[in-house]
């Protein structure tokens, strides 16, 4: 397989110039090509075959044990104006950049295969879609890319109709994200990734680690996306996509920005509790981590999920957080960093049945080594093989969204639900969550930090530009989702989880949905509108008054802190911060001002 386009035809020749591979292949997706890639990759011990009886057609991949996270301080835009791409993000200038990289890439691939891996990112009839092409020496990647994207002869079929529409209108015939990616010698001090947005494309060297060499995921799909989104007047978000459908038939489909290791993928695949199964309540899986949303002509923001697989993270993932994954995890997948059992069955912490014999490092498993499976371990999967995987994810002009949900893992202050009071402050809600970190990214585990809208290691350009992206939906000819707030994962003084999480989570959904229909009661507080205790549905759990009153507190003096602490990150962000943030902030800090007489208010 090759290519009718000059451009493409063009760019790989370069790029095979300068890297010297022994042999270029062009990536079809195809049956034979897959098995012909594993048969490689399973002789070079780069992949274990497990079990064929329990696990078949499934794989373990061990990375370098210095490769097992994003590395964000190696993480670079590259505009020509600094301010373009903001304080929230590492700067160079794109000629200093390519400079660097380009004598990293220079002989790299000697020895070793170029792979030509053309991908379209959501339905591939979608106009929403975009495409693009990933040059990588790791034929691991490759395995990756099939599962994740629309990989193949399609995509390319696409980009080259594409090319050709464009050079017809008199344009250049490039119109796809260029991605180039080496593994290099996995040298943690080299490991770069690059993003040049204005040119819409990415360079990666010195990773085989899951987000730094599968381009079109994070750099793809949220960095160079976003860049995009921007100019032409849609979102590009870290957010899941999941269909509610209540007991009368009716779906509303919400979108949830979670940070990575926070739930998004459990509350993706989400299974009722039994009484509400009884009383005909589903759940649709659309996606777990990547939402693009665009106004409609009905003025509804309508969503795709431009991936077609789930790289999820494994340990956590059992039979009480989320079985529906584990469903989908008996054949065609590859785990990365898993310990393995004694009979060649993946393995990590969560699961209740087997025990670990080897650790992700390949070593006999011992405790005192820590953890037998890497706690970043993760698990590549098609989207169609889960159980609550929706038809729909495939309609090219996406599903509609109702409501919108941030959320974050703190364990005190922040209360169970609450819903933002319009867009504006909808807005603000999402820019001022802030969340512990987890070990999805390199650094200390514990520390909280600001993440709006869960895109602090994602957004590709300005923060203060993209809240004004936001902000920039709120008018008369659209008719936005309302914007919610949740946390899972309050604690009491025993240390202990408040809220029991997981299917449970539906009856918060619950709340939201009738919020949306008009149908919920809310109480008014200085932070936002919360349900009263008579409003959440809270049959067969048994959660005590004081338990409900502790989830739904809302301490003025301690929100009061919070606020004035998210007023000077706002300022940090420099003068391209939109004045109507600032102006949203003062108002709940006013707010709260106002009702300082009373210490706290619980609303149950």
């Amino acid at each position: 397989m090759s290519t009718s386009l000059a451009a493409l035809a063009q760019w790989v020749d370069t790029v095979a110039r300068l890297t010297r591979p022994d042999r270029i292949h062009w990536c079809d997706g195809s049956d034979a090509e897959i098995a012909d890639l594993r048969r490689v990759m399973i002789d070079s011990g780069e992949l274990i075959a497990l079990d064929p009886d329990s696990h078949p057609d499934c794989f373990l991949h061990r990375s370098h044990p210095d490769d097992v996270a994003r590395v964000e301080h190696l993480t670079y835009v590259c505009t020509r104006d600094p301010e373009d791409a903001g304080a929230n993000n590492n700067w160079l200038a794109p000629d200093v950049a390519r400079a660097r990289m380009t004598a990293l890439f220079d002989g790299c691939m000697r020895g070793r295969t170029l792979y030509v891996v053309p991908y379209c990112m959501g339905p591939i009839d979608s106009p929403m879609a975009r495409c693009g092409v990933e040059l990588t020496d790791s034929p691991y990647v490759v395995a990756n890319m099939r599962i994740m994207t629309r990989m193949g002869r399609p995509a390319l079929d696409r980009i080259e109709r594409e090319g050709r529409e464009a050079i017809a209108r008199g344009e250049p015939g490039d119109g796809f994200v260029k991605g180039l990616h080496s593994i290099g010698e996995l040298d943690p001090e080299r490991r770069f990734i690059m993003h040049f947005p204005e040119d819409a494309s990415i360079q990666s060297y010195g990773s085989g680690y899951g987000g730094n060499a599968l381009l079109g995921k994070k750099c793809h799909a949220l960095r160079i996306a976003g860049w995009q989104a921007r100019q032409e007047g849609w979102l590009a978000e870290h957010m899941l996509i999941v269909g509610i459908e209540s007991p009368d038939g009716r779906i509303d489909y919400i979108a949830a920005a979670f940070p990575s290791a926070c739930g998004k993928t459990n509350l993706a695949m989400l299974i009722p509790p039994e009484r509400y199964r009884r009383a005909g309540w589903k759940v649709w899986t659309v996606g777990d981590d990547i939402c693009w949303m665009r106004p409609g002509a009905d003025g509804r923001l309508w969503a795709i999920n431009p991936e077609s697989g789930f790289f999820g993270v494994a340990p956590g993932t059992g039979p009480d957080t989320n079985p529906n994954a584990l469903a989908m995890l008996d054949r065609d997948a590859i785990f990365t960093n898993t310990a393995i059992t004694a009979d060649n069955r993946p393995w990590w912490e969560g699961l209740r049945q087997g025990q670990p014999a080897v650790d992700w490092r390949g070593r006999p498993h011992d405790p005192a080594n820590g953890p037998a499976a890497h706690p970043n371990a993760r698990f590549s999967v098609s989207a169609r093989r889960c159980p609550s995987w929706t038809p729909h994810a495939e309609d090219a002009q996406g599903v509609p969204i109702s409501a919108i949900v941030f959320g974050g893992r703190r364990p005190g202050l922040v209360p169970l639900v609450f819903e933002a009071r319009d867009w504006q402050h909808g807005v603000l809600v999402g820019a001022s969550m802030a969340s512990e970190t987890t070990a999805a990214a390199a650094g200390a585990v514990g520390v909280v930090r600001r993440d709006p809208m869960a895109m602090k290691p994602f957004c590709g350009y300005n923060v203060a530009d993209y809240f004004g992206h936001w902000l920039s939906f709120d008018r008369s000819d659209l008719r936005l989702p309302r914007i919610f707030h949740v946390n899972w994962f309050r604690k009491g003084a025993d240390g202990r989880f408040l809220w029991p999480g997981f299917g449970d989570n539906l009856r918060v959904l619950e709340w939201i949905l009738g919020r949306v229909r008009g149908e919920a009661d809310a109480v008014d507080t200085p932070i936002g509108r919360l349900p009263p205790a008579s409003a959440l549905n809270l049959e067969g759990l048994d959660l005590a008054p004081e338990t409900l009153a502790a989830l739904l507190a809302v301490d003025r003096q301690g929100w009061h802190a919070e606020m004035l602490a998210v007023r000077d990150y706002l300022d940090s962000l420099g003068p391209r911060l939109p004045t109507r943030l600032r102006r949203a902030c003062e108002a709940v800090i006013e707010r709260l001002q106002a009702a300082a007489s009373d210490r706290a208010s619980a609303p149950v």
